[in-house]
């Protein structure tokens, strides 16, 4: 049997070297690859062709939401299990809504990460015990019919309202992302519009209810 190939993705070292060290001691799986944002996450699966990547939510210049996203337009086949200390309905909701096939708590038992693996691996989905999946599906039949606040934004406003959340100016954010202080005004100036919010601090709001960043912010 092939090993099932992971990718790791968290901003905090500490945090990666403690799911490899668990992911070493499992039969048939190999982490080929450890990411710290969703830049790079985007980068190394391209580069390796996992099976699944394990990812956690909040991460700078990128989110796990984001990435989720991204790679499941890039590359349909990878599963994505996404990593959160947030249970919440709307938490879940937007995993399952970017592509991802497992939630799993970040208190979960060791045990429970086995267990998450091996079920996206056969095409499963994967939520934590505590999560409901009957509360999910009630929750996505009850917003579903409406638009998402973040599907109005395309993917450049979305990655720039999270680069504005974390703190970047709008030069730092021309810098960051190789566009013309012209065109980062016109993407902020958009954004603002759609999400109809047009402060600063409103947009931090934002992007802490919608797991963007964390809120340390």
């Amino acid at each position: 049997m092939r090993s099932l190939r992971v990718i790791l993705a968290d901003d905090h070292t500490l945090v990666r070297a403690g799911l490899r060290s668990l992911i070493e001691q499992m039969k048939d799986v190999t982490v080929v690859a450890e990411a710290n944002d969703g830049h790079e996450v985007l980068a190394l699966v391209s580069a390796h062709h996992p099976d699944v990547v394990l990812m956690d939510i909040t991460m700078p210049g990128m989110n796990g939401f984001e990435a989720a996203l991204r790679l499941k337009k890039d590359d349909p086949q990878v599963k994505i299990i996404i990593l959160s200390m947030h249970a919440s309905e709307e938490y879940v909701l937007q995993a399952l809504r970017a592509g991802a096939s497992g939630y799993l708590l970040k208190d979960a038992a060791p045990l429970e990460l086995g267990l998450a693996l091996q079920s996206v691996a056969r095409g499963e989905t994967y939520l934590s015990p505590p999560i409901s999946r009957q509360v999910v599906d009630g929750y996505m039949q009850r917003v579903g019919q409406g638009e998402q606040p973040l599907a109005l934004l395309t993917g450049r406003q979305r990655e720039i309202l999270q680069l504005i959340a974390e703190g970047s100016s709008t030069k730092e954010i021309a810098r960051k992302l190789n566009l013309s202080v012209k065109t980062v005004e016109t993407h902020r100036a958009q954004l603002m519009e759609r999400l109809d919010i047009h402060d600063v601090a409103g947009l931090v709001r934002f992007a802490v209810r919608h797991g963007m960043i964390g809120t340390e912010k």
